[in-house]
């Protein structure tokens, strides 16, 4: 497969959409799994439930993401305008849906021209396990 023929839409369900705004939700089953897509644009990440998934970005062998969030946490990524993300797709690790909630900008260019680091608030944290070692 290549890139091209990975879908943009980040969720599994269009909320909310305006001129500057689109809102995903991603509502992943117990242990279940979201295929892999793309991100074109800067976003924010809200969980408003506790959760538990794993990352693999395509042509990774590993699960080598990992995101932990407690009820109330935000993410903030940067794409950066020479994007898209890498296709990923997730997994959930929790015995129980969850459903979390994805807000793209879609209006303006990022401020930035690669990715940045994902910044969030003290509620979670996304980790890469490939930096472990």
């Amino acid at each position: 497969m290549t890139q091209a023929t990975f879908p943009p839409t980040p969720g599994d369900r269009l909320i909310f959409e305006n001129d500057r705004v689109r809102v995903w939700s991603m509502t992943i089953p117990a242990n279940g799994m979201f295929d892999y897509h793309q991100h074109f644009h800067d976003h924010v990440i809200l969980w408003p439930e506790a959760g538990h998934v794993q990352g693999q970005e395509l042509g990774d062998d590993d699960w080598s993401l990992e995101q932990v969030a407690q009820p109330g946490y935000v993410a903030f990524k940067t794409v950066g305008s020479s994007g898209p993300l890498v296709p990923h797709r997730v997994r959930s690790l929790d015995d129980h849906p969850t459903t979390h909630y994805i807000v793209e900008l879609i209006s303006e260019k990022s401020p930035s021209e690669t990715d940045l680091p994902t910044v969030s608030n003290d509620l979670g944290n996304v980790t890469d396990l490939r930096k472990r070692y």
